[in-house]
């Protein structure tokens, strides 16, 4: 109903444009001299490519782009008279409407119905789907712990199912745990970053799943970040939870394009592979730009933080704050020992929502405010540069090994103490962001 009256006023309001723009034409000021046959004839034609625009640009609107989860006649049958094993949080949710804010292209549109929606775990229990259990990765399955928090196994209030946290002393589902199920589905929103710990928790799912020779439901989500490709690759000597695999920091694939990179690729490791089925975004591309309607964390509230998180993440391994203990969390960084002059911003760290132990508690710091920053397509590393310059803490600026396990590789590190230049360092990455592009493309699902 809601996409009838959509479309209806859509068109409504074109007609009118398009009835304003005709009678305009003949208002105003008097012609000294009648229009010759051509310039009609051009007045038509200019007429007529307006009228074909606007209402081009009227149905591109109204293409939706449509999650995995929504497309439940392609799933809901694999499920049925199945005991079924959840991996998701507060982002596995279907909605109620279709998704018309990303094809807008734009970051200034205001909300839409994409904030009322059902959580798949409901949904699926309306439609008498046997569900056993819920898996959670980092934050847990509200979303609501620290980063880095252990989360403990719980029960879900609401419907009573066991909530088994996949961010505790356990990062694998155990062999236990999948005893009585007979798939998984994971659906999460990732943001397309390697440190962003969704990924790590994928590959863990699928080694377990394929360990137990359980199949393994993907239901696809777009990936915010997923117009470019940046960063330094990791480096096996530094896997950790932090990155698993030998990626770039920016990987530009969405869940289930990079689960079949695991698969394809042998990641899993002892020849395992994880029996897979994807269920695709619809209407999407890697360059259309695709606003969360629900925060994946705590400290990624808005659009903003998650475009310029990538950058600003290198920041959880040294002495600057990125923001969090405020309303401004991967939009703002700082510290107190930045130069005024310099770093003109000013605020102070509390503890708040996802951050109880903020750095820089209840000081006062000074640093930079990107939230007018433009849409990034690359990794900013010239913030991070500029802060170890101007630090007065160069010896403890960095958290060797957190920074480390950020960067997945100790070559960042050096290079920045060095002197090296952005453009520098990135000259360095070059080679092998090349060779993960052609790696990449073997398991597209999207242009």
């Amino acid at each position: 109903m809601l996409l009838m009256v959509l479309i209806r006023n859509t068109f409504k309001n074109t007609f009118l444009f398009l009835f304003i723009l005709f009678i305009s034409c003949g208002s105003g000021t008097k012609p000294s001299s009648t229009p010759s046959r051509e310039d009609e004839k051009s007045i038509i034609n200019q007429k007529s490519v307006i009228a074909e625009t606007r209402i081009q640009d009227s149905l591109d609107v109204l293409t939706p782009v449509i999650v995995g989860a929504n497309q439940t006649d392609l799933y809901i049958p694999l499920l049925q008279n199945k005991k079924v094993a959840i991996v998701g949080n507060q982002t596995s949710v279907i909605f109620k409407y279709p998704n018309l804010k990303p094809l807008l292209q734009t970051e200034k549109i205001a909300p839409n119905s994409l904030s009322q929606y059902t959580h798949l775990v409901d949904s699926l229990l309306a439609r008498k789907i046997d569900i056993q259990k819920v898996f959670a990765p980092e934050h847990g399955f509200r979303g609501k712990a620290d980063a880095g928090e252990l989360v403990a196994d719980e029960k879900d209030i609401k419907t009573g199912l066991p909530i088994i946290s996949l961010h505790g002393k356990d990062k694998k589902p155990s062999a236990s745990s999948l005893k009585d199920v007979d798939i998984v589905v994971f659906d999460i929103q990732d943001v397309g970053a390697r440190f962003y710990t969704y990924i790590s928790t994928l590959h863990y799912v699928m080694q377990a799943c394929a360990e137990n020779n359980i199949p393994l439901l993907i239901l696809d989500r777009p990936n915010p970040n997923g117009h470019y490709i940046d960063g330094p690759t990791l480096k096996p000597e530094h896997s950790s939870f932090l990155g698993v695999h030998p990626i770039p920091l920016v990987h530009g694939m969405t869940i289930g394009e990079y689960a079949k990179m695991v698969n394809g690729e042998g990641w899993l490791g002892s020849d395992l592979k994880c029996k897979l089925d994807i269920i695709p975004v619809k209407n999407y591309t890697h360059q259309t730009y695709y606003s969360l309607a629900i925060r994946p964390s705590p400290n990624l509230p808005n659009d903003r933080s998650i475009n310029l998180y990538p950058s600003l993440g290198f920041f959880e391994g040294t002495t600057i704050n990125a923001g969090r203990g405020t309303e401004m969390q991967f939009q703002i960084f700082g510290s107190p020992d930045f130069p005024i002059k310099q770093y003109d911003f000013a605020y102070t760290p509390q503890p708040n929502f996802g951050a109880k132990y903020p750095k820089h508690k209840g000081e006062v710091c000074y640093g930079k405010d990107l939230r007018e920053t433009e849409r990034l397509s690359s990794i900013r590393l010239q913030w991070l540069i500029d802060a170890y310059r101007n630090s007065k803490n160069k010896e403890g600026f960095f958290n060797t090994k957190s920074f480390t396990s950020h960067a997945g590789t100790k070559k960042l590190q050096e290079q920045i103490i060095q002197g090296y230049t952005e453009q520098e360092i990135k000259k360095t990455w070059r080679k092998d962001l090349e060779s993960f592009k052609k790696i990449r493309a073997q398991y597209l699902l999207y242009k």
